[in-house]
């Protein structure tokens, strides 16, 4: 006789309930990046949008920058911390292999004993973290969910690299994702390219730089880009990813509040928004003006912006992109919490 598993009893739909982020105290402008590369801060601006990042500390770790976060998205959300029954953490900036940082994180908000692990996504690990924990939710296995993605891209970054050493800053954005009464998360649209894993990568494994001489010069491994390739994936791969993930949710650009993709390239948020044609009144993230590429952490940390400065408030309705290394891709459409 076949046993007869029970049916999990998990919340009908799930939402984001708060969100919270952590931005370094360092602020770091183009003329510091400028002493190591020849350039200009005109042709960065123009390259790229950004104007500033900021850069983590000694004390500002990959924990520490998690932790605060972690905590605003707590409060913000009403809950308990002792509440959280899964914490997902997604970077590609902590360097022990093994244990993950999340159950680091889940005891120092003062979680409990919930499931705890991290994901390497690249640029889209927040938005695969989202699509999880709506999993978690739904299917009964966690009621609330921490969702944290956070980088300190400073430590990987080759100032000498003029493609890159521009780009990249530090800091953490959390969200705690938890029950709904109706549907606030569409179906995520996501995949990968594996054909191009090579155009965004880490210069060398950790092994080279272990096993090298004594007499070898290597530098410390660092991120490095093909810088074209992936502005052209990015413009016409990633809007048609973004238009199935609005039908994916059954609406139109023109239903949209607000629109946050990852903040990779001004240029590249400018394209989107007009093959996409999305209209004025949709708010547009802009964040990368003033905190550069912070990977896993863009999202969440534009996110918490457009609400804490207005542009964008409760109940709103957005579009999500995360697109980067592996090439790897994810997009749906939440309602703001």
């Amino acid at each position: 006789m076949t046993a007869r598993i029970k049916p999990s009893k998990g919340a009908p739909y799930a939402r984001i309930l708060g969100v919270g982020g952590y931005r370094p105290s360092r602020v770091v402008p183009n003329e510091v990046i400028l002493e190591h590369i020849d350039s200009s801060d005109e042709w960065i601006r123009s390259r790229s949008g950004i104007a500033t990042r900021h850069w983590a500390g000694p004390e500002e770790t990959v924990a520490e920058m998690s932790v605060i976060a972690a905590g605003k998205a707590i409060a913000d959300a009403g809950i308990s911390p002792d509440e959280i029954e899964g914490v997902i953490v997604s970077t590609v900036s902590h360097f022990k292999q093994t244990p993950a940082i999340a159950t680091e994180i889940a005891h120092r908000v003062g979680a409990g004993k919930p499931a705890a692990f991290d994901i390497s996504a690249g640029c889209a690990g927040f938005t695969y973290g989202l699509t999880l924990a709506k999993g978690m939710v739904v299917e009964g296995s966690a009621k609330y969910v921490l969702v944290i993605g956070v980088e300190r891209l400073s430590d990987l970054t080759d100032l000498q690299d003029r493609a890159t050493a521009f780009l990249f800053g530090d800091g953490a954005g959390a969200v705690v994702v938890g029950p709904s009464a109706e549907p606030s998360m569409g179906p995520t649209v996501w995949g990968s390219e594996g054909d191009k894993a090579g155009v965004i990568k880490q210069t060398l494994p950790w092994d080279v730089y272990r096993d090298r001489s004594a007499e070898e010069e290597i530098r410390f491994p660092a991120i490095t880009q093909e810088g074209q390739a992936v502005f052209r994936w990015a413009v016409w791969e990633m809007a048609k990813v973004a238009q199935q993930a609005l039908d994916a949710a059954g609406i139109t650009a023109a239903d949209l509040d607000v629109f946050i993709p990852h903040q990779a390239n001004m240029r590249i948020i400018d394209s989107m928004i007009k093959a996409l044609k999305l209209p004025e009144h949709v708010a547009v993230a802009r964040d990368i003006e003033t905190t550069g590429n912070t990977s896993a952490a863009s999202i969440p940390l534009a996110m918490e912006r457009l609400l804490a400065t207005g542009q964008a408030k409760s109940g709103d309705t957005a579009l999500v992109i995360g697109f980067g290394a592996g090439l790897v891709y994810a997009a749906t459409v939440v309602t703001l919490p």
